[in-house]
This record gives C-alpha cells, sequence and structure tokens, in this order.
C-alpha cells in the first residue's frame, strides 16, 4: 500500500485490539485508536494487554487537529456507532478507504451515509477466537479476514491497497468474489452461534461435541438460508458445512461475543441478529420461529442483573 501506512481503529474490543495491534507491531505502519471521554482516559493509562504483551498504541481524541487516516478500521458494538461514527470527521479525506468488521448487514450502508459509500470497502472476519476481561484480549486463533467491493471480479485498486497493508501486517485475508455471500454467510454463522451460546451459556467446546447444540445452532441459520434466498444470496445447506470447519479449529474454551456480553452484564447485538432475522422476515412473510423465540430469552437475560 504504498503511502498508505497510517491505520486508524475505532473501537477497542477484542476485535479492535486484534488489528491494533498487529498493525503496531508493523515497522510500515502507524497504528493508533480514536477514542474520547473514558474510552479515551483508559486507553491512555491502561493500554491493553492482548496475548501477554503491554501495549501502549497512541490514542487520538476526536477533537484534535489530525491529517486523514489511509485506512479507518470500525470494530464497534452495533448499538455504539450512531454516536461514535461521528468521531471520524477529522480522519476521512480524499483517499480514506473504510472498512468495518462489526456484526450485522448494515453497518457499511451507515457508516457509508456518513462518509460517502465510496469509501467503503465490505469486510467480515473468521475464526478469529478472541476473549476480552478488561483491558486484556487473548486469542489462539488470529482467523482470516474477508473484504472487498460487492464483487470483485475485478479487483479494484481501492482493494489493491488495503491488500497490500494486510499483507505487510501479516494479517491472513481473502478477497471473495461476491462479497455479499461472504457477507450473508457470516451473518448466518453470527445468527446461530452467537444466539445460541448465549442462551445455553456454551463455549465452542460444547457445539464441537453436542448434537443437540449443534441442532439448535442449525434451526437458528437455515432460517437466514430462507431469508437469503429471497435476497438473491447464494447461500445453501452446505453453508452449513463450511462453518463446521472453521468451529472445529477454534479453542474449546473460546466464547462468542455475545456469550460474553451475557456474562459481563453487557448489552447484546440481538437486535442485528435474531431482531434483524425477525424483522425481515416480517417484510417477506416468512416465519422465522425459532429466531423469534431465542431471542426473546436473550434480551430477558440482557434484563436480569
Amino acid at each position: 500500500m504504498k503511502g498508505t501506512d497510517k491505520v486508524v481503529i475505532l473501537g477497542a474490543g477484542a476485535m479492535g485490539a486484534f488489528f491494533a495491534t498487529r498493525f503496531f507491531d508493523t515497522d510500515e505502519c502507524s497504528a493508533a485508536f480514536i477514542a474520547q471521554g473514558q474510552r479515551h482516559e483508559k486507553l491512555k493509562t491502561k493500554g491493553l494487554v492482548v496475548n501477554g504483551k503491554k501495549y501502549a498504541i497512541p490514542v487520538i481524541h476526536p477533537d484534535e487537529d489530525i491529517s486523514p487516516a489511509d485506512l479507518v478500521i470500525v470494530a464497534l458494538k452495533n448499538h455504539h456507532l450512531p454516536k461514535a461514527v461521528h468521531d471520524l470527521k477529522n480522519l476521512v479525506g480524499g483517499q480514506t478507504t473504510i472498512i468495518s468488521v462489526m456484526n450485522g448487514l448494515d453497518s457499511e450502508e451507515y457508516i457509508g451515509s456518513v462518509y460517502g459509500m465510496d469509501k467503503m470497502l465490505y469486510a467480515v472476519s473468521v475464526g478469529i477466537d478472541a476473549v476480552r476481561q478488561g483491558n486484556q484480549i487473548n486469542y489462539t486463533k488470529p482467523g482470516k479476514h474477508y473484504f472487498g467491493d460487492a464483487i470483485n471480479t475485478h479487483i479494484s485498486q481501492k482493494v489493491l491497497r488495503v491488500q497490500d497493508v494486510f499483507n505487510r501486517a501479516g494479517i491472513s485475508y481473502e478477497t471473495p468474489s461476491d462479497m455479499m455471500r461472504m457477507m450473508w454467510w457470516k451473518f448466518m454463522v453470527n445468527v446461530g452461534t452467537n444466539q445460541a451460546s448465549a442462551v445455553m451459556r456454551a463455549p465452542y467446546g460444547v457445539f464441537q461435541s453436542s448434537p443437540d447444540a449443534r441442532e439448535l445452532m442449525e434451526d437458528l441459520m437455515r432460517e437466514v438460508i430462507t431469508l437469503a434466498k429471497v435476497a438473491e444470496v447464494q447461500l445453501f445447506e452446505k453453508d452449513l458445512d463450511d462453518w463446521y470447519t472453521v468451529l472445529d479449529t477454534l479453542s474449546a474454551q473460546g466464547r462468542t461475543s455475545m456469550l460474553q456480553d451475557i456474562e459481563a452484564g453487557r448489552k447484546t447485538e440481538v437486535e442485528i441478529f435474531g431482531g434483524k432475522v425477525v424483522e425481515l422476515g416480517k417484510i417477506h412473510g416468512i416465519p422465522t420461529p425459532v429466531n423469534r423465540t431465542v431471542s426473546r430469552i436473550i434480551q430477558v437475560l440482557e434484563q436480569r442483573p
């Protein structure tokens, strides 16, 4: 990514910490978080500890007079995006590319509505088993990260530039020819695995060994497959098998982000998982009873002290 070395990350959770530390450890890149308020102070004073190594990654305040970033990575929880997206106002310039590794189907369009879809690439991360406790993040699998334009039969210069900076940081990636199918596949995985893990308090090992746990996960996923057909996205039953090839490589003690939220008493992202499935089901007249029931259970769990 010749000349592109300023990488700024919005969000310092498990995913944001992964990207920030990988780019921070790359000689050809500069990496920083952008944050304000208590998050800004905590990152500056406590830093992060990732896989046992302490990092003091620079932290930018949104009101600073700063030059635009070359690459912005958004790694927030969905409910934080409407407020935090404006923190990027001084970082987005003519050569800035933004990728969102947030869950769900809508964050790219939301960010693009503020800064322009010409700045955006679609992205998902798969197979990273990062777990956060306070300012400590641990992972055993760095996963693979998929990004690109909606269709990548011809690779654009914007995608090539991001590929280059990922290469320099040694981050495993792929640019699928059909990125929208990949987005829906990851949405299917999140709807099934995140929600089933939350209601059963189950780490990955439970899904690796329990047929009953897998059955609930698959029932949630199949409602997404049905909706994908209406959206003219090519998802099929065999796509469940593709998830198992990833799942069975993850740490048995690893936990989904939604399970981590439930255990920590934080708000979950149920609205963009089961809630989104139920919403799309209503729009298209397709029953979604499994997601309706499981999302209600998660909403109750959120409300418990």
